[in-house]
C-alpha cells in the first residue's frame, strides 16, 4: 500500500450548471486519480454531487431548498453518482467502494475507528474508497454542510501524505480575481490567520455548498493533524499529478506538525463537548504552551451538566477556545472546588484524580 492521497471534488466540478452529472467531467477526474494510482499512490476520493446529480431526475427545476427534498434528491443522485464512478474506474481496471458518513459517525469513537479499519482494508486490497456525506439521513443540525471538512478529517485519520481539495479557481487570491485584475495568487501558506480567512468568500456555484472559506477551514484542520493540503484546480491532463509533485495550479498549505493519534483526532475534531470550562490566564498558559494538566485552582467558571469521562471545551477568560479534554469531575463537584488548591480539594470532595483534565486526555486547538 503506497502513500495515501486524499482528493476532494465538489459538486460544481462534476455537474452541469443546470444540475445533473456531467460524465465527461467525471471521467476526466477519474483518469487523473487513476494516474496517481499508476504512480504508486493509494487514493481516497471524497466526492460531492449526490443532490446535484439527482434533483432533476425527480423533476425539480433547480437545487431544492427543503431538507426532505434534498434528501430525496440525494437518494436518487447517490446511486447515479456511484454507478458513474464504478463504470469509469472499472474502465481503468480499478474497483470503487462506496462509504457514506455522517457527523454522528465521526463523533462516536468506536464507529469512526471501524470506518478507519474499513478504509485501510480497502486500500490494502487496491480499491478506491469513494466517500460522501450520507445526505439521505443527515439532518441540517448534524450535517457538515460540505465535504471539505470530511476530506480533512479523513486525511487526518489515514495520516495521508497530502490532502487535495479541487475547486474552480486556481488557489487563494489576495482579492477576488473575477473582480480585481490586481489580485495575486498566494502560493504558500504556513499559518492560516484570521486575516487570511477574511480573504475567503462564500459559495461560488448554484449547485455546490462549499466556498473558499470552508476550504481554508478544512486546510487548517488537516495542517493541525500533520497533513499538508493543496487547494486549487485540475483542468488539464496531468494537473493532479502536478499538485502532488508540489507544482500544481493552486495554493499549498504547509505544516511542520506530526500526525495526531486517532484518539487525539477524535477528541479535537470529532467529539461533542458536553460542557465548557473557563480557565484563568495562568492555567491557559500552562495548557497552551506548558504541556501541563488542568488543576481545579485554574478553573474560573464552568457551564453544562457534564460528568466524569465526558468531553468539555476549555476557553480562556476572553472566551476564545483553547482546546478540549476529557474531564475527571462531575459538574457539581467542579463547581464546589473551582479555584481551590489541590490540598483543599482533597479535603472537600473525593475524586479518582486531582487533575480536572490530565494532559494525556487533552488537545490544544489554538
Amino acid at each position: 500500500m503506497g502513500e495515501c492521497i486524499v482528493v476532494k471534488i465538489g459538486s460544481s466540478s462534476l455537474t452541469s450548471d443546470e444540475g445533473g452529472l456531467n460524465r465527461n467531467k467525471l471521467d476526466f477526474f477519474v483518469s487523473e486519480l487513476s494516474s496517481l494510482k499508476k504512480a504508486g499512490y493509494s487514493v481516497v476520493l471524497v466526492t460531492s454531487g449526490a443532490v446535484a446529480a439527482g434533483f432533476r431526475a425527480l423533476g425539480f427545476t433547480s437545487r431544492p431548498k427543503l431538507l426532505h427534498e434534498k434528501q430525496a434528491s440525494a437518494a436518487v443522485g447517490q446511486a447515479l453518482l456511484m454507478q458513474a464512478y464504478q463504470e469509469s474506474f472499472g474502465r481503468d481496471g480499478h474497483t470503487a467502494a462506496q462509504i457514506l458518513l455522517t457527523r454522528t459517525d465521526f463523533s462516536n469513537r468506536r464507529r469512526i475507528e471501524c470506518a478507519l479499519m474499513t478504509m485501510e482494508e480497502l486500500l490494502r486490497q487496491g480499491a478506491i474508497p469513494v466517500i460522501n456525506e450520507n445526505d439521505t439521513v443527515a439532518t441540517d443540525e448534524l450535517k457538515f454542510g460540505d465535504n471539505d471538512m470530511i476530506s480533512a478529517l479523513v486525511a487526518n485519520l489515514l495520516k495521508a501524505k497530502q490532502l487535495i481539495i479541487l475547486t474552480d479557481t486556481d488557489g487563494l487570491y489576495t482579492a477576488d480575481p473575477r473582480k480585481n485584475k490586481d489580485a495575486r495568487r498566494i502560493e504558500r501558506v504556513s499559518q492560516i490567520s484570521e486575516d487570511l480567512m477574511q480573504l475567503a468568500g462564500g459559495s461560488g456555484s448554484s449547485v455546490g455548498t462549499g466556498g473558499m472559506r470552508s476550504k481554508l477551514e478544512a486546510a487548517r484542520i488537516a495542517m493541525r493533524g500533520g497533513v499538508p493540503a493543496f487547494v486549487g484546480r485540475a483542468a488539464e491532463p496531468g494537473d493532479m499529478r502536478l499538485a502532488v509533485d508540489d507544482i500544481g495550479k493552486g495554493t499549498y498549505f504547509e505544516t511542520k506538525l506530526g500526525n495526531l493519534p486517532v484518539k487525539k483526532q477524535w477528541l479535537g475534531f470529532h467529539s461533542m463537548p458536553l460542557g465548557r470550562i473557563v480557565v484563568d490566564a495562568g492555567a491557559e498558559d500552562a495548557l497552551r504552551t506548558g504541556g501541563k494538566s488542568l488543576l481545579p485552582a485554574g478553573v474560573a467558571e464552568l457551564s453544562g451538566d457534564f460528568h466524569h469521562g465526558d468531553v468539555v471545551e476549555v476557553t480562556g477568560l476572553s472566551g476564545d477556545t483553547i482546546g478540549r479534554g476529557i474531564v475527571n469531575y462531575d459538574a457539581w463537584q467542579l463547581k464546589a472546588v473551582a479555584g481551590m488548591n489541590s490540598d483543599e480539594v482533597k479535603r472537600r470532595i473525593e475524586v479518582s484524580r486531582i487533575e480536572v483534565i490530565h494532559r494525556d486526555e487533552w488537545i490544544t486547538l489554538k
